[in-house]
């Protein structure tokens, strides 16, 4: 067993992981608030710049299965410092971009594969660094934290940035982060050798991939065309079961699939990612109809919008930080249970209070029980996950899991856009926010079907 990072050094190796999930999950939603900008810049339209915005989603949740896995082949710091440069040279390119087909090249490829090539050696190495459950929830806890920080105060800090200066400025300011990472980082060791001579399944990662991008095609069709939307989920859910077949014929036949079907049959872990999904969508739900209120009907603009979110932000900042008292006064079960109940909470509130009141005051009560709600319930989740497998796992269940919460980010903007077109215009943000909260209540449900005390993971020398 690897022994956790003594208390000295906690602080080094955790900074540069956090760090990156901040910058991920900030470039996934400052994005919102620049679409004007950007279109008027490169002479496009603002489908052009939602075009870019969709092939990142894409590009992320089609290769971050095979990121984790390649982990285990190329080592995970190896990875993780491969990831930041290319996210860095994406950066760039996307701020120096004269057209639309250069920012799709640096923001949607190099950062999605960026993207998809350092998120999951965050979590591997937070697993395997961290080994006790106390220790861990704290370093998930700060990781965490920096992402929900990243995803609900991004739309302000781009704000900001486009404001003062200009949008390119932000893609800079992703670089500049980038750079501080990479030296950071150099404090950060591998507790696990690479293993060049491992496989690699280049048909499961080819079909799992195409699956997931056809899903989320899927997804980000539900506002335009039903017929499409089915017809791509079907398509998608098809090469997915190919592929389960594909990596089941693997394992009969003692070859090492991209992806072990023993990963689905752990029940903890299987709920886990429910509630990982589910979370994600509630979370960027919230934050695409609050933020489309605010613009299209309070005609706010992005730096207002920005503020109102500050709630959710405190909210997420406070709660995450709090995990490591948390891990130790409570099971993560009730953690988990307890997030999606103020969430829930946190939605009737505001829908309450907004309707009630023309204040944008009246935005901030309801938004931090939302951000309390998440920041309680993010860290146990995927400690959950992570927690349920050993070492030689690490990789493709790291992976698997930042693939389900991508899918629950698109799922969640996917859901609300289809409620807000549709003809329902006086209550179309309420109606959304209920299904949302609709949906809370099945995460909520996951929760509860959690054991009390599951049983720790053997770890692997």
């Amino acid at each position: 067993m690897n022994p956790a990072p003594r208390l000295g050094t906690q602080r080094g190796v955790l900074l540069p992981l956090a760090l990156a999930q901040f910058i991920c999950s900030f470039a996934g939603s400052n994005m919102n608030v620049m679409i004007n900008d950007i279109s008027e810049d490169l002479d496009t339209t603002v489908q052009g710049v939602q075009v870019a915005i969709t092939i990142f989603l894409l590009v992320m949740a089609a290769l971050m299965i095979p990121g984790g896995k390649a982990t285990d082949r190329y080592g995970r710091k190896r990875c993780f410092l491969a990831g930041l440069v290319v996210y860095g040279v994406g950066a760039l390119l996307s701020a120096l971009s004269p057209g639309l087909g250069v920012l799709i090249l640096g923001n949607s490829i190099l950062e999605g594969v960026g993207t998809a090539l350092l998120i999951p050696p965050v979590y591997i190495l937070t697993t395997l660094l961290f080994t006790d459950m106390t220790s861990r929830a704290r370093a998930f806890g700060a990781i965490m934290a920096l992402g929900g920080i990243g995803a609900a105060a991004g739309p302000l800090i781009g704000g900001l940035i486009t404001s003062g200066l200009s949008w390119r400025a932000a893609f800079v300011f992703q670089a500049l982060v980038i750079v501080a990472i990479i030296l950071l980082s150099r404090r950060v060791n591998d507790p696990l050798p690479p293993a060049p001579d491992r496989p690699f399944d280049i048909q499961g990662a080819v079909l799992s991939a195409v699956g997931l991008i056809l899903v989320v095609l899927g997804i980000l069709a539900a506002d335009n065309n039903l017929w499409l939307m089915t017809g791509l989920l079907l398509a998608g859910v098809l090469v997915l079961a190919w592929f389960l077949q594909s990596v089941r014929a693997k394992e009969r036949a003692g070859q090492e699939p991209l992806l072990s079907p023993s990963l689905f049959r752990n029940h903890t872990s299987n709920l886990g990612l429910i509630t990982q999904n589910v979370q994600w969508l509630v979370l960027m739900g919230t934050s695409f109809v609050v933020a489309a209120y605010l613009q299209v009907v309070r005609h706010y603009d992005a730096i207002q919008t920005g503020v109102i979110f500050t709630a959710a932000t405190l909210g997420l900042l406070a709660s995450s930080l709090a995990a490591e008292r948390l891990a130790e006064r409570y099971a993560q079960r009730t953690l988990v249970m307890a997030g999606f109940s103020l969430t829930t909470v946190g939605i009737g509130v505001l829908l309450a209070l907004v309707a009630g009141s023309p204040s944008a005051w009246a935005f901030a009560p309801g938004l931090l029980l939302i951000g309390l709600g998440l920041g309680v319930m993010l860290t146990p989740s995927v400690n959950i996950v992570q927690s349920s497998f050993p070492e030689q796992q690490q990789g493709e269940i790291s992976g698997l899991s930042r693939s389900v919460s991508n899918l629950g980010s698109s799922l969640g903007t996917a859901v609300a856009g289809t409620i807000l077109v549709a003809n329902l215009t006086k209550h179309a943000y309420a109606a959304a926010m209920i299904v949302l909260a609709a949906v809370a209540l099945l995460g909520l449900t996951a929760a509860a079907l959690l054991p009390r005390n599951p049983a720790p993971t053997a770890r692997s020398r």
